[in-house]
């Protein structure tokens, strides 16, 4: 079976102006209207619509956004992405539960492991929905791969939705919420982001020859996405230690010494918060400037494969 390919023709058809900011608007309106209903109500039949919306809202606004900044002459349709989304998505979950599971035990290393395997099948799923794509634009390759990534985000947020919503008291709808607000508040700066870096990697790395490959870049990008992801999930394990370190007292290091993990005080806490915000800040632009960087570097390659629509290219086509 043939590749798809997508001939130059007329301009693909818009949606309206900004989708993405209606998505995100009326999404958010609908999630605002189900926190007060479930509130009010305490209708717990009303909890999986606040799980979805809450989890999906931001992740498919990002999606909506990157493929109307993409440009009318590009390989991907609205089909291919929510493919990417939700396939892809799922198939990264799926796959990073079994590997974790089955090779990652308590250790020091053990959230390097986590960003290893999350990000490697992530790409991995990347390559399964690219492999039909014709040509290889390194800017598709990054829509793309922010799909899968978002798609795994959301998914992944509704799972620690439900779990912050079972309590040992219960039910606690508030833990859920506060959840939903705080992974939405990250969600463009995680999963999404380092995706779409590594799409735009493999992507360029397949330009030239027509087919996906796995060069020395790409696993150079699976390595450092890799880190970037390591260093986000044990960023409060990091500002505990931190201020630990710099803060701590004289009970709290006997606690240590004796095998216990001491209790931060009222003043450490908020220094934890403070160190564990500014190092994911840190993070995001570290990942904000590798992906521009490629961006810019990879443009010849996305301009090489434009050409002119000849006259009898999209006769016929609805």
């Amino acid at each position: 079976m043939a590749p798809d390919q997508h001939p130059a023709g007329p301009p693909r058809a818009r949606y309206g102006p900004r989708p993405w900011l209606a998505i995100f608007v009326i999404g958010l309106l609908l999630w605002l209207l189900t926190v007060a209903v479930t509130f009010s109500t305490r209708n717990a039949n009303l909890v999986p619509t606040l799980v979805l919306l809450g989890s999906f809202l931001v992740p498919v606004t990002f999606v909506a956004w990157a493929f109307d900044r993409v440009g009318p002459d590009g390989v991907l349709t609205p089909r291919r992405l929510m493919a990417a989304f939700l396939v892809g998505g799922t198939l990264g979950v799926l796959g990073a539960s079994v590997l974790e599971s089955s090779l990652l035990r308590p250790s020091p290393w053990m959230w390097l492991g986590v960003g290893l395997i999350e990000e490697g099948v992530k790409i991995a799923a990347l390559w399964l929905m690219a492999a039909r794509l014709r040509p290889h634009r390194p800017r598709d390759g990054m829509v793309l791969g922010a799909a899968v990534g978002f798609g795994f985000a959301a998914l992944e947020s509704s799972g620690y939705a439900l779990t912050a919503l079972l309590t040992v008291k219960g039910l606690s709808l508030t833990d859920l919420v506060q959840t939903e607000i705080l992974r939405g508040l990250l969600a463009p700066f995680g999963h999404g982001l380092w995706t779409a870096i590594a799409g735009g990697v493999l992507f360029a790395a397949s330009a030239r020859s027509g087919r996906l490959r796995l060069t020395g870049s790409v696993v150079a990008a699976w390595l450092g996405l890799s880190v970037l992801h390591a260093l986000w999930d044990a960023m409060h394990s990091l500002a505990a230690a931190l201020a630990l370190l710099f803060t701590g007292t004289d009970w709290q290091w006997h606690l240590l010494e004796t095998g216990y993990v001491p209790r931060p005080t009222s003043a450490q806490v908020g220094l934890i918060t403070g160190l564990q915000w500014g190092g994911w800040v840190v993070v995001t632009l570290v990942a904000l400037g590798w992906l521009r960087a490629l961006a810019r570097r990879t443009r010849p390659l996305d301009t090489a494969h434009h050409e002119p629509a000849a006259p009898w290219q999209g006769w016929g086509e609805r």
